[in-house]
């Protein structure tokens, strides 16, 4: 089988940061150093310098980072762009994002050349409920997505939750479950990076230390970590809790903080950056809180997993699709005195806790370069396939969707 030269389409890549971006940054990566060729195409930055062992292309766009939209929005009809990518003779193009990114990929791939994979990472039945008030809009964002994935010779949803969010928006054709990998690996923090660790946090050898990675944003659970240690500091638990990250209602986070007495027990980091240094926080938690019912995937969790450390999250999310409540992690209902007591079990046993996290390293988590060899495995069948019959005939699945 020939080297693929596959191209990724997405609306983010650094320096815009988020879990799509980051998604693919890694399918790149390793894509270039194992297996074939990889081009990036990607919304322009005027702050970005794209160094990197593959091309990335990029086109105009406008900044609207700082928007509800929170990515650069892209000119897909950038005739310059095009015609670089035309050049690159991509034998396969995954986008990963249904509107500009999605756009700009169908304008270079004329007469469908190339077969096409999209992935769906994000609720946007969600997003669009959350960012458009007017109901014919609505209608018209859903109408967008589902077209976008109705182009796809091949859909990929990251979490069986999340194909759900798909159907929801009316796509009814069928999927695939893909899994993403994480990128902290599974060896142990350094010393160095531990010493670090210790010297911003002040916590003492051995406290009880919770976690939280994530946009700092209401919706992803925020308030039932904050309602739930309440009711933990309240059962005489001593601990301390860390919020890793960024975003626009920090603010209004902290104040509810102070309002409900955690102030003495929380240190807030900002975003981190630093992967070895965010391993280190991972580290040191004893247990990483992530009650969101928003996410699709919950990478996060996968990266805890790396570092030994379980997670109590909330039934039915896509993140708890992963995890076995009490072997490798904690499942709790969606509320914060459920939540409060998923917690006191957990560390009610710190012994046993720390089987939890070690069973955890070896069946919740799954590294990018496991996650990208999937891919591209499928990636090869996709291609000899469009090649032996021209287009990809859709097989009938024995069930309505299959994994």
């Amino acid at each position: 089988m020939k080297k693929l030269t596959v191209g990724l389409f997405n609306d983010s890549f650094p320096p815009c940061i988020d879990g799509v971006a980051n998604t693919v940054v890694n399918y790149a990566r390793v894509i270039q150093e194992k297996y074939g060729n990889s081009v990036v195409v990607t919304p322009r930055s005027r702050k970005a310098e794209y160094n990197y062992p593959y091309p990335v292309i990029t086109y105009m766009s406008l900044p609207t980072e700082k928007t509800k939209i929170r990515y650069r929005a892209g000119n897909p009809f950038a005739i310059g762009a095009i015609r670089q990518i035309k050049k690159q003779n991509l034998d396969l193009i995954h986008v990963h994002s249904p509107f500009t990114a999605a756009m700009i990929a169908r304008n270079a791939n004329s007469h469908h050349r190339a077969p096409v994979v999209m992935t769906y990472h994000t609720k946007f039945d969600d997003d669009i409920a959350f960012t458009v008030k007017n109901r014919a809009f609505r209608k018209m964002g859903a109408s967008i997505v589902v077209s976008s994935f109705n182009y796809a010779d091949e859909v990929w949803t990251v979490s069986h939750g999340c194909a759900a969010s798909l159907r929801a928006l009316g796509y009814q054709g069928d999927y695939r479950v893909m899994v993403n990998g994480a990128d902290i690996t599974l060896d142990p923090a350094s010393d160095e990076v531990m010493r670090k660790v210790q010297a911003d946090t002040g916590f003492n050898s051995g406290e009880l230390v919770f976690m939280y990675c994530g946009r700092m944003q209401w919706y992803k659970g925020i308030r039932i970590i904050l309602d739930s240690l309440v009711k933990v500091k309240a059962a005489g638990v001593r601990f301390r809790m860390i919020f890793v990250g960024g975003g626009y209602e920090l603010e209004d986070i902290k104040t509810y903080t102070r309002k409900v007495g955690l102030s003495n027990q929380t240190l807030f980091t900002g975003p981190i950056h630093d992967r070895a240094l965010l391993k280190g926080y991972f580290t040191r938690a004893d247990l990483f809180l992530f009650p969101s019912t928003y996410d699709t995937a919950g990478l996060v969790v996968m990266e805890a997993a790396a570092c030994k450390t379980p997670s109590v999250l909330i039934k039915d999310s896509c993140a708890s699709e992963i995890v076995t409540d009490g072997r490798n992690g904690f499942i709790s209902e969606e509320n914060a005195d459920a939540f409060a007591a998923a917690i006191l079990n957990a560390i009610n046993d710190r012994s046993a806790l720390a089987q939890t996290g070690e069973r955890a390293s070896k069946e919740v988590y799954l590294s990018w370069d496991d996650s990208v060899a999937n891919a591209y495995k499928r990636y090869e069948e996709i291609y000899a396939e469009w090649n032996s019959f021209g287009d990809i005939r859709r097989k009938s699945m024995k069930k309505k969707d299959n994994e």
